[in-house]
């Protein structure tokens, strides 16, 4: 899959509480989580998110607890991929599950900065500051979790599968 869009920075160990805070646990709607995506780091983010927009971030991206509701509120706001110097485990499979595309990429996260315009080819990992003209390359996803993110994410894929 290909997305483009603005690059939103961030430092090192975002985790989950930051992403969505605990207080909004109480619902599971994409759209209600959405509304509070990152509010408690970056109070505009929400404001300034447009479809396809990117996320790139130091190391430990996503630590914390093990709720599905972060790549949920990040992908629910707009975002179609993060960048990450490195993802914190139980997120990462979160975002697969989800649909959310990720991808460790250190070289880019050292380069793009805010505001960048930045494109991402999933299919051979290929990440393009366009801002710039810098090329960077991630490891592209295998054909299984390509065909989940695709699908939108695992439930979505099995649904398609099962019709």
């Amino acid at each position: 899959m290909k997305y483009k869009g603005t690059a939103h920075r961030y430092g090192r160990d975002i985790d989950t509480d930051v992403i969505i805070p605990a207080r909004y646990l109480n619902t599971s709607d994409p759209a209600e989580l959405a509304k509070h995506c990152l509010e408690d780091l970056d109070t505009a983010f929400v404001e300034r998110v447009q479809p396809g927009d990117v996320i790139v971030a130091e190391e430990n991206f996503g630590c914390g607890s093990s709720r599905e509701h972060a790549p949920i509120a990040i992908k629910a706001a707009g975002v179609d991929a993060v960048i990450a110097k490195s993802f914190a485990r139980i997120f990462y499979r979160n975002a697969i599950n989800t649909g959310l595309a990720i991808l460790e990429c250190p070289e880019a996260v050292d380069a793009i900065k805010a505001g960048d315009t930045v494109s991402v080819d999933t299919e051979t990992g290929t990440i393009t500051d366009e801002t710039t003209g810098a090329v960077f390359q991630a490891q592209p996803f295998p054909p299984f979790i390509a065909e989940i993110i695709e699908a939108g994410g695992l439930v979505a894929r099995w649904q398609k599968k099962l019709a």
